[in-house]
């Protein structure tokens, strides 16, 4: 009796407040759920989970603060089930980093950004031209060596990637197979620090050669075809960790790249959320809403930008995330309509 009251209640309730019962359950097919995130330790890829929570706050999920984690202890704990989602899979450059049952227990979903995680080498326009780079081959002139040669030591200066991070390998190895040893000197600093002097120094119009990948604030400061250029290797030399994805090491549509296609180099992967499969399945508005969150890559490199300008802290991301809904609200809600359907 006591139950048959509180139901009529709430449902009395709710039709005065002019919402009918059933359609506040569809509006809210998270209600009652709680959900753990992570998102990976480069800073990156905060933009896309703060997006992705709000969207699942918005339909009743309960958002717990993300978990920073490396590659490699994601992967284990979204198999294990203790982490149910993160949106920084890049593939097919983290395969390697799944566990033997990643197929049994996770998914990858969706396409955050198709062909978005690009790597590669650029070199101001300006000097580019002038001196008609077009690979790291020119980097073994003597007059390109001298224009790029920072610290005088008779080799160029690449601003690279610091110890231990998975490019710093690629490039050592780059190094080897195009016998640049005696060309460039790949400087493994702090990155971001080095790509703050870089850009201090294309602003006093000196010519800069340096690695980096997008989604990244490089590339929205620095931007491609206007102010620097993607170079080619002089042949695809894969490592060993590459030899499974050779075809998707030169790629066609780079914008501001020296050559179409260009050989850059490095795998360009998809940029990919994962999940636990049992979250998926029991949560099928959580699993819709995944499949379609799409980002275009310049609004995360913008995003990125105002990040390394010094809005960096939570709060700031949450602010960019709140933004960025508000500028695209009809595309955000159909997403969230979507999404409410398949729970019905």
């Amino acid at each position: 009796m006591f139950q048959k009251i509180v139901i009529g209640t709430t449902f009395a309730l709710l039709t005065l407040t002019g919402i009918p019962a059933v359609q506040a359950d569809q509006n809210m097919p998270g209600k009652g759920v709680t959900v753990q995130p992570a998102r990976a330790t480069w800073n990156t890829g905060f933009f896309q989970e703060a997006l992705v929570s709000k969207g699942l706050e918005e339909m009743g999920y309960t958002v717990k603060k993300p978990k920073d984690l490396a590659n490699p202890i994601f992967y284990k704990s979204v198999v294990l089930g203790d982490i149910d989602f993160w949106c920084n899979g890049w593939f097919p450059m983290h395969d390697a980093q799944l566990p033997k049952n990643f197929d049994e227990k996770a998914e990858k979903v969706g396409y955050v950004v198709k062909a978005g995680g690009l790597q590669g080498y650029l070199v101001s326009k300006k000097y580019a031209d002038q001196f008609g780079i077009t690979s790291l081959d020119d980097f073994k002139r003597d007059e390109v060596k001298k224009a790029f040669d920072k610290n005088r030591d008779g080799k160029a200066d690449l601003t690279a990637c610091p110890p231990g991070w998975g490019c710093e390998g690629v490039i050592a190895h780059h190094m080897e197979a195009y016998n640049l040893s005696d060309h460039i000197n790949p400087v493994k600093a702090a990155y971001e620090a080095g790509m703050a002097s870089a850009l201090a120094e294309f602003k006093n119009g000196e010519p800069i050669f340096f690695y980096t990948w997008s989604p990244n604030w490089t590339i929205f400061k620095l931007k491609p075809g206007r102010d620097v250029v993607w170079i080619n290797v002089p042949e695809i030399l894969p490592t060993e960790a590459q030899k499974s994805a050779v075809d998707r090491m030169t790629v066609t549509g780079v914008e501001g790249a020296v050559a179409d296609p260009v050989k850059l180099g490095f795998v360009v992967s998809d940029i990919r959320i994962v999940a636990n499969k049992k979250f998926m399945a029991d949560n099928p508005a959580a699993r819709k809403f995944l499949e379609l969150f799409r980002l275009p890559l310049m609004d995360i490199n913008e995003q990125n930008t105002r990040m390394n300008d010094g809005e960096k802290s939570q709060k700031d991301i949450e602010r960019h995330a709140d933004e960025w809904i508000a500028k695209n609200k009809a595309q955000w809600d159909s997403w969230l309509d979507e999404a409410r359907k398949a729970a019905i």
